[in-house]
């Protein structure tokens, strides 16, 4: 049943790859489904519930922690690489799915059941500083959860491809990818109708189990032939470090390696500009809408901007690589970003928008932000690691996802933290920061796409 719908859609893919990418596809799409439920959650979470007025908390106090959120969030993240660093070289690559899934799986179970006690007798049982506790907690982990478990899937999957394989199949990915992001954005439209949280976060988890469970079916289907990918880069595949060296390995690439320097900036900058955009949109729903009515509203938003990346997934995706080539599609995303910002700042100086307007103007630009990135920049950015070596695909990797994409949040955060009482000024002073990250991104994107095609062309490695 699969097959049919991928050879329709995807041509390119070779029988021989259907299934290997196909079932690649299912778990990414159980991978980003759960993450966009637990992104949504954790902004309403957040926001609405871990900070009550009735337990003493001013109003909006949520919106006022967030930026210190954001700027906390990168140390948090920094324990979970060093750890993960190191669990790279004690366990195989599957078994790490195993192992995360359980842990975060299990956490996701806990934070359902405090809201749900909170639901169903009250806040003052628990008291206000459990809530708050469980506000940031939450905050954390679903932070950490994004930072972890996408990267190690796409390093995972990258280890396994070739690029010629990579361009016939994560098109593929990415729109299953999509597909579960639109249906764990979805979830949370009926939250009026359900009335309470918890039973999202407790579905977020059993979702994280079945992460663990399509990776076993994998790992027991396909054939380890089929999982060679980059044969230069498999035969760094048994090198093994010591804790020490394993810490510092992964960031020691990344600063002595141009082309993983120049990936770092490709896959992280655009996160600084994206957080000074989310943080407008969510303040502004926070000041018109009630919690069921912002969940509401996190829900629209998941829908329309990953619906919107499905759709150029699925027709525009591989086209753009192909007609293009990775080196112009790696300066697509930049362009139209910093397009897209400069057209909400006008529609802001010169179209005196009501709250409500402005509202809905930013999420449309935030919505289109986050489509291409997602649909045209993330496949992208992952072929940059197929002539890598293991530590550049998992550590060094490791370190530019989780670490460098909270720096990043962290940074935009720090941004937003300047100007969180004065919209007008972030709205004007964060575009103008926003053109000049921009710039660096795109020169770091035209090396980047240089190098990466000597590479292809010459069958070296980066390691």
């Amino acid at each position: 049943m699969l097959a049919p719908m991928i050879n329709y859609f995807f041509p390119d893919v070779k029988k021989e790859e259907t299934r290997m990418f196909g079932l690649l596809a299912i778990t990414g799409f159980f991978v980003i489904g759960t993450y966009w439920l637990l992104r949504l959650l954790k902004n309403t979470i957040f926001y609405t519930v871990a900070f009550p007025v009735e337990l003493g908390w001013p109003a909006q106090q949520g919106t006022a922690f967030q930026p210190l959120a954001k700027v906390i969030s990168p140390f948090v993240v920094l324990a979970v690489v060093l750890i993960y660093s190191k669990l790279i070289d004690m366990f195989k690559k599957h078994q790490l799915f195993y192992i995360i899934c359980f842990f975060y799986g299990t956490l996701f179970a806990i934070i359902g059941s405090i809201i749900a006690i909170k639901d169903v007798y009250g806040a003052q049982v628990l008291g206000r500083e459990v809530l708050a506790i469980t506000g940031w907690f939450s905050y954390f982990a679903v932070e950490s959860f994004g930072s972890l478990l996408p990267a190690l899937f796409w390093s995972f999957t990258n280890s396994i491809s070739t690029t010629d394989a990579a361009k016939r199949g994560f098109p593929l990915i990415v729109t299953f990818m999509q597909i579960g992001a639109i249906g764990g954005s979805a979830l949370l439209l009926v939250t009026e109708h359900v009335g309470s949280l918890s039973p999202f976060v407790c579905a977020a988890s059993l979702l994280t189990f079945a992460v663990a469970g399509m990776m076993h079916y994998f790992m027991s289907t396909i054939p380890a032939s089929q999982m060679v990918g980059n044969p230069t880069a498999a035969a760094t595949e048994k090198k093994k470090e010591g804790f020490f060296e394993g810490f510092y390995s992964g960031i020691l690439l990344l600063v002595t390696r141009p082309y993983l320097l120049s990936v770092f900036v490709v896959s992280t900058f655009y996160e600084i500009a994206s957080q000074i955009i989310d943080f407008q949109m969510h303040a502004q729903a926070n000041r018109i809408y009630t919690a069921t009515e912002f969940s509401w509203f996190e829900g629209v938003f998941g829908v329309l901007s990953n619906g919107l990346s499905f759709m150029i997934a699925l027709l525009g995706t591989s086209y753009i690589v192909k007609r293009f080539g990775i080196r112009v599609s790696l300066m697509i995303y930049p362009v139209l970003f910093a397009i897209t910002i400069a057209a909400l700042l006008l529609f802001f100086l010169y179209g005196a928008p009501t709250t409500a307007q402005l509202l809905w103007a930013t999420l449309a630009s935030f919505m289109i932000i986050k489509s291409v990135g997602y649909a045209v920049n993330n496949p992208l950015k992952e072929m940059m690691y197929i002539p890598t070596s293991k530590d550049a695909k998992f550590k060094s990797k490791g370190w530019t996802d989780m670490f460098g994409g909270r720096i990043a949040k962290g940074t935009g955060g720090y941004i937003n933290g300047w100007f969180k009482h004065d919209p007008a000024m972030l709205m004007v002073y964060g575009t103008f920061i926003s053109f000049g990250i921009i710039g660096v991104w795109m020169a770091a994107a035209l090396y980047l796409g240089r190098k990466n095609q000597k590479l292809i062309a010459s069958g070296e490695i980066i390691e």
